[in-house]
């Protein structure tokens, strides 16, 4: 499998689903109200301190930042 996963992925089997995680605690934190611990452990992280290690290598900002983010661009769609 691990072979097999890094031919096709160019990532570990672990790296991958981890990014696969990632990508939709950060459709949760555009999308819903919750908080990021919340969030975290929703999509199967169980420490907070680690989802939030791992969420701003991939995307460059604390999931605390992202959530504001997005929450003014969707305020600015509406006004």
């Amino acid at each position: 499998l691990y072979k097999r996963m890094v031919a096709l992925t160019g990532q570990s089997p672990v790296a991958f689903i981890r990014k696969i995680r990632l990508q939709r605690a950060a459709q949760y934190l555009e999308k819903s109200q919750l908080t990021v611990s919340e969030i975290a452990y929703k999509v199967g992280f169980n420490s907070t301190k680690y989802f939030t290690k791992y969420f701003k290598k991939e995307f460059n900002m604390l999931p605390s930042a992202y959530t504001a983010r997005h929450r003014k661009k969707r305020q600015e769609e509406m006004a």
